[in-house]
């Protein structure tokens, strides 16, 4: 039978930021602040899901007027939870990776190592103008991203530490306590070249904007192959929108609503920003380098995993997925807290009933 590390496992956004998880004037009954955010951790730990992952936001963009700071938020999470991992998002250039690796190592012990961290390169351009960091070209980003990387990990397993990069410098640094083994897991997102080069050296996982299972093998080989090459392994997250409902006909009605009512001037707003972004890859590959503006009313094409109907064509749809390459599947939704538990009580028993029907199938063919 599938074996927990096999089985597919599922990751929810944590709505941290206000706006919800669409730029659209729908009803969304989802909150941002922390007693919102415990309930709902609670209810994702209670309901299958593995993983929680913070976004990180400094300044009002396409709804989001209001944002937590990741770190100190996942940290709230997590003492409020037992067993769910959450991944807290961190941004090199406002982040020194002395700062983060002692941040997370911390967290670590105090939750018995159940922090990741989401290492993002950094696209929105107009949030760094503002607090003044440095902003680099599309490449250049994940060149410090992946120094930034080595600098955690180093720091995580050394002592008297010494890296002479291009973007950040230590000598003879030791840091105690180490985080508690396995060491805090490493995430990164992207779709581009620089994005997929970059986790197949150093990343644990690699999450990619929605797609079509055929879009995803695409990445998957490629990274696989890289990695392989690089005798490095890494995991696959794909982003995915879930509208979960009785009937197809009730899930296409909430799209085509939240899509009629999409908010015009945000979703330009933020499509500007993405420029910045898969767009202005050297081979304009990446997230966000051709999405629609369909695509772009939720802000990491989430519709294109369509994850949208009955909680048995979903579930066919995830194996479907996980056939393609995906380890994990992050999601988001409308109304947080009951879709999130519906989802949980619905679908991922359905996904765990076809993952053993799969194994039996293999067992008897041999």
């Amino acid at each position: 039978m599938t074996s927990h590390s096999d089985a597919i496992k599922f990751a929810y956004w944590v709505p941290n930021v206000s706006g919800g998880l669409v730029i659209s004037n729908i009803e969304q009954r989802t909150g941002w602040d922390i007693d919102y955010n415990r309930k709902l951790a609670q209810i994702a730990e209670a309901n299958g899901f593995d993983y929680a992952l913070t976004q990180i936001r400094f300044t009002a963009g396409y709804g989001a007027d209001n944002q937590h700071e990741s770190v100190s938020f996942s940290h709230a999470l997590l003492a409020a939870t037992t067993t769910l991992k959450v991944i807290a998002a961190i941004l090199p250039g406002p982040w020194n990776p002395a700062l983060a690796a002692k941040q997370i190592a911390t967290i670590n012990h105090l939750t018995n190592g159940r922090v990741a961290v989401n290492v993002v390169s950094g696209w929105f351009r107009g949030e760094f103008a503002a607090i003044g960091e440095l902003w680099l070209d599309h490449d250049e980003r994940y060149r410090r991203s992946e120094e930034f990387i080595r600098a955690l990990r180093g720091i995580w397993t050394e002592d008297n530490f010494t890296l002479k990069g291009d973007f950040y410098r230590f000598t003879n640094y030791s840091m105690k306590p180490k985080p508690i083994e396995p060491l805090p897991e490493i995430f990164q997102g992207g779709s581009s070249r620089a994005a997929r080069d970059m986790a197949s050296r150093v990343s644990d996982w690699y999450f990619t904007n929605g797609n079509t299972p055929e879009e995803i093998r695409k990445q998957v080989d490629d990274i696989k192959a890289k990695a392989k090459a690089n005798g490095h392994k890494v995991k696959i997250g794909v982003n995915a929108f879930a509208i979960a409902r009785e009937t197809e006909a009730e899930a296409r009605t909430v799209l085509d609503e939240i899509i009629a009512k999409a908010n015009p001037e945000a979703v330009q707003g933020f499509a500007d920003q993405v420029k910045n972004a898969g767009k202005a890859s050297p081979e304009g590959e990446g997230n966000w380098a051709k999405s629609s503006f369909e695509d772009l009313v939720q802000y990491n094409d989430g519709f294109r995993s369509n994850l949208i109907g009955t909680p048995e064509q979903i579930a066919e749809r995830i194996l479907k997925l996980k056939d393609a390459g995906a380890d994990l599947i992050l999601l988001g939704f409308l109304h947080f807290q009951e879709e999130v538990e519906f989802f949980g009580k619905r679908v991922i028993p359905l996904v765990r009933e076809l993952e053993s029907a799969r194994d039996r199938e293999l067992v008897a063919a041999e």
